[in-house]
């Protein structure tokens, strides 16, 4: 099953509820929320009081909290707490991968663990039973609108592979650059979530964006093997 998670980073926060009610409206299932440090990534964006008012206006909505920070050990409490619905870690800001996503379960999560552009899916190998998910990043973390990393598609069908030898049931998120013109190449290397963020709220009507990508995506899976 192809979602679309809208990630709200491109989003007016002056408007924050009603855009992200929009793309949910659309066919958006879940809402893709970037939490930036400053420090992980050179960008700060948001915090638990923010994900808590969201949560205010769409309680029913799944979060997608993906930490760009360091020491997410830290901070993966609160953001259960202010309604985190899954939350993933990056590989690279672990020192402990399998104690933290244990934590984030423990807190009622979904947990799953993100890759950087240069980060090889090998590096994943003895966490992959245990998260629900694995994101592959696309661009480099810190900012909206980049380029999509082509590299990145060898990794999806990597992940892919995996699953379907090792039998399990992790789902392949994608996040960077996705858009009209990548989306089919995306799902045809094997994801099934797919975050878009300056696609959706960047331009033009939301809602028709939602519904061309998804459009898009959901016609290529006809043709994936």
């Amino acid at each position: 099953m192809i979602e679309l998670a809208p990630s709200i980073l491109s989003a007016n926060f002056s408007q924050l509820g009603a855009q992200a009610q929009s793309a949910i409206d659309a066919g958006g299932t879940v809402l893709h929320v970037d939490i930036m440090d400053g420090h992980f990534v050179p960008n700060i964006t948001i915090g638990p009081p923010v994900v808590a008012s969201l949560r205010k206006a769409l309680p029913d909505v799944p979060f997608d909290c993906h930490l760009m920070i360091e020491n997410p050990d830290d901070f993966i409490e609160a953001f259960a707490q202010a309604g985190a619905t899954w939350i993933s870690v990056h590989q690279e800001a672990c020192v402990h991968l399998n104690r933290t996503l244990h934590l984030i379960s423990s807190h009622g999560c979904k947990p799953a663990v993100v890759i950087n552009p240069a980060t090889p899916v090998d590096t994943l190998e003895e966490v992959l039973d245990i998260v629900h998910h694995v994101l592959v990043m696309s661009v480099n973390p810190g900012f909206g609108g980049q380029h999509f990393i082509e590299g990145s598609l060898r990794k999806i069908e990597a992940l892919a592979r995996i699953r379907q030898s090792r039998g399990l049931t992790y789902r392949i998120e994608v996040d960077g650059g996705i858009d009209l013109t990548t989306v089919a190449d995306v799902v045809r290397a094997g994801a099934d979530l797919l975050v878009a963020g300056n696609a959706v709220f960047g331009h033009g009507n939301i809602r028709d964006n939602v519904g061309k990508l998804l459009q898009a995506a959901r016609a290529t899976t006809l043709t994936r093997a």
